[in-house]
């Protein structure tokens, strides 16, 4: 016969219960047992009977800990209640915990200088730099011929957005794929709905495999560190994330069956349901074409319709199938940009607009696009154009490329009303128009006297470092990264290799990986990848505000003893719980706090507690902090926990109860296969 560890307290076999030294002074449950069994003593390595007789709570709630759970409470009351942005939220929490007295006044922007943040800034920075080298554009075409099933047409994307969300920003990974979800959704007649949650899903799943992958993995390690001194390293996670991705991807390959198929979101319509460009090519004289008929050209092209032909400068006519083609003909075609530059390859045709290059522009007068807009609309192109300062600047090579890219026409933009050809966009702004598309066919216009109306998208030929400035300028909005080359180039091999370098030099130890990702960002610009406005522009802001707002009032949990107070008081049920199902416990209520706060809010308050709770029960803390990272990642059951969710709710057209439809049993599957998995990798004791 021995003695039992209960809780806080041992068990002996004369029934005395004895407290353990090193968590006696944190307040918490006074257990007392009746012990027995056949033998009138205590076996404990075959208990035949004990009974739990009652609770006693220590009343030892001090002030701090009370203005400390009040804090909380508000904080999570204001983020149930929605009316605020949730970084205000988080700066009024840290101006009342400062004005209790909870945290002191000279530490109030101590989360700001906590490395986190110019990392997750960083990662965006290279998640942008990835989506725009045409990496992503490469591995589609080459995995298109695997997608012949509705189960693998599903599955090889969620397969890549996963593996991608490992290696950058899961939300950086999901929108690149979402333009290509919503093709092969059009393509193949299915809803977008039946593709874009299962992305979503698989960026959170793959997002929580490494250390750079999702928020709560970076902030749980920054709980680690505060703990034992200790972070967390890139791929640590992977044993345990890694196992709940791969079979979290096959469950979504079949899963989204569960998804109602009446779902219809904005995918189908303006911006992503693009209907097809219609664009103007010439024949130039050693094309193939040349001497074909119209019929046989569209029967050649395939899906390319042909809805006009201008002859030696005349009008625009509508051909019949047998009209024969010669050279100098200006074909106007109908034709998804992808489509397009695949006829005009084949073709040896030539995009009207592109013969000439856009002349580099000054940064002065690039400042002033949007100001001269306005101008010409008062007072008439001409006299816009008397006050444009002169193109005197030589572009070097590396000015000279040429990028080519999709936008759609915003209702505040000054083009609405005026054509191409009013507008003099190539010789005053540096762009070419190459494409228009609009719901609603154009037949009887030429391209550059075409109206902009808002909604219609275009595709814009320009100078790679200038482009994002005169989108802005124009007030046009850039769409997602398609497979579109039209005289764009391509710098595939420069941002993989700089992400390489940085995840190998960090997984390595040689350098934090902080400053291995902040370097490989300050690369990306040095090297011309992203202007200094896309790098800025990638960095969400609001969220970086509401991380360096809620790190102090987490340290305030740990400091103040209220994290220690909370596990107490879950000791007492966790007493009676075998590990596994503590583990499991841990794990469901944070999933359950991720909607109701946000992801990296669930993490600061949970992982303290957890923490606790594993010192209190004689375990580890790694496989509690563990427990919280996945469950803070895994945010399947609301489109308002992560922003994964509610990028595709719009898109999807998806209804809140809809997340449960998907969510709830790969919740339960993540619960499942976690807990024995994080009991394997991380030891209890």
């Amino acid at each position: 016969m021995g003695s039992i560890r209960l809780g806080r307290y041992y068990v002996t076999p004369k029934r005395t219960i004895y407290p353990i030294s090193s968590v006696a002074r944190t307040p918490g449950l006074a257990v007392i047992l009746d012990v027995s069994n056949d033998h009138g003593g205590l076996d404990g390595a075959h208990p035949k009977r004990w009974q739990e007789l009652f609770f006693r709570r220590r009343s030892t709630v001090s002030g701090d800990q009370l203005l400390t759970l009040v804090v909380l409470g508000c904080l999570i009351g204001l983020f149930l209640w929605d009316r605020l942005r949730y970084d205000v939220v988080a700066l009024l929490a840290l101006l009342a915990s400062v004005a209790a007295g909870i945290v002191p006044a000279d530490k109030a922007f101590s989360g700001f200088s906590n490395p986190i943040l110019p990392l997750i800034g960083a990662a965006l920075i290279v998640s942008v730099a990835i989506g725009q080298s045409g990496a992503i554009e490469i591995l589609l075409r080459r995995l298109q011929p695997m997608m012949r099933s509705k189960e693998m047409q599903v599955g090889v994307l969620v397969a890549c957005v996963a593996i991608l969300s490992a290696f950058m920003k899961n939300i950086g990974a999901l929108a690149i794929f979402i333009t290509a979800a919503i093709q092969v959704a059009r393509r193949n007649n299915r809803p977008a709905s039946e593709f874009l949650m299962p992305l979503a899903f698989a960026s959170l799943l793959g997002g929580s495999m490494t250390l750079i992958g999702t928020s709560p993995n970076l902030l749980i390690s920054a709980v680690r560190q505060h703990l034992t001194g200790q972070p967390f390293h890139m791929f640590d996670f992977a044993p345990v994330s890694g196992g709940i991705a791969l079979i979290g991807v096959g469950f979504l390959a079949f899963g989204w069956r569960l998804l109602p198929r009446s779902r219809r979101g904005s995918a189908s319509d303006t911006a992503f349901a693009i209907e097809d460009y219609t664009s103007e090519v010439r024949v130039l004289a050693k094309s193939p074409f040349a001497g074909r008929t119209v019929g046989e050209v569209e029967k050649l092209a395939g899906d390319v319709a042909i809805i006009g032909l201008v002859r030696e400068g005349g009008r625009r006519q509508i051909p019949t199938r047998r009209w024969k083609l010669y050279a100098e003909d200006v074909l106007v075609v109908e034709a998804d940009p992808q489509t397009l530059e695949q006829f005009a390859r084949d073709g040896n045709l030539e995009l009207v607009g592109s013969e000439k290059a856009p002349k580099k522009m000054p940064e002065k007068a690039l400042a002033m696009v949007a100001q001269d807009l306005r101008v010409s609309a008062n007072g008439g192109p001409a006299a816009a154009r008397e006050k444009d300062p002169p193109i005197t600047n030589r572009p070097t090579p590396a000015e000279r490329e040429l990028s080519t890219v999709e936008a759609v026409v915003s209702p505040s933009s000054d083009l609405i009303g005026r054509s191409t050809a009013m507008l003099h966009l190539r010789e005053r702004y540096g762009v070419n128009v190459l494409a228009i598309s609009r719901q609603g066919r154009l037949r009887s216009t030429r391209l550059r006297e075409m109206r902009f109306k808002a909604g219609d998208a275009i595709v814009l030929q320009g100078h790679t470092g200038q482009l994002p400035d005169i989108l802005a300028g124009l007030g046009c909005l850039p769409l997602a990264e398609r497979q579109l080359n039209l005289g764009r180039p391509r710098k595939l091999l420069l941002p993989l290799a700089i992400l390489a370098l940085a995840i190998i030099s960090s997984s390595l130890e040689l350098v934090p990986v902080a400053i291995a990702f902040v370097g490989a960002a300050v690369a990306l610009v040095l090297c011309g990848l992203l202007s200094l406005k896309e790098a800025y522009g990638s960095v969400e802001w609001s969220i970086l505000v509401l991380l360096g707002c809620l790190i102090p009032i987490g340290e305030a949990v740990e400091h103040t003893g209220t994290a220690k107070l909370i596990a107490a008081s879950m000791s007492g049920v966790a007493t009676i719980m075998p590990s596994y199902a503590i583990l499991a416990l841990v794990l469901a209520v944070t999933m359950l706090l991720t909607p109701i706060l946000h992801h990296a809010a669930a993490v600061l308050v949970m992982g303290p507690i957890a923490a606790s709770l594993a010192q209190q029960l004689g375990y580890k803390i790694d496989p509690f902090l563990i427990a919280v990272a996945v469950g803070a990642g895994s945010d399947f059951l609301s489109p308002i926990g992560h922003q994964s969710n509610t990028l595709v709710m719009g898109l999807g057209g998806y209804r809140f109860g809809d997340y449960w439809r998907l969510g709830l049993p790969l919740s339960l599957l993540v619960i499942a296969l976690g807990v024995p998995l994080i009991m394997i990798v991380w030891p209890l004791h």
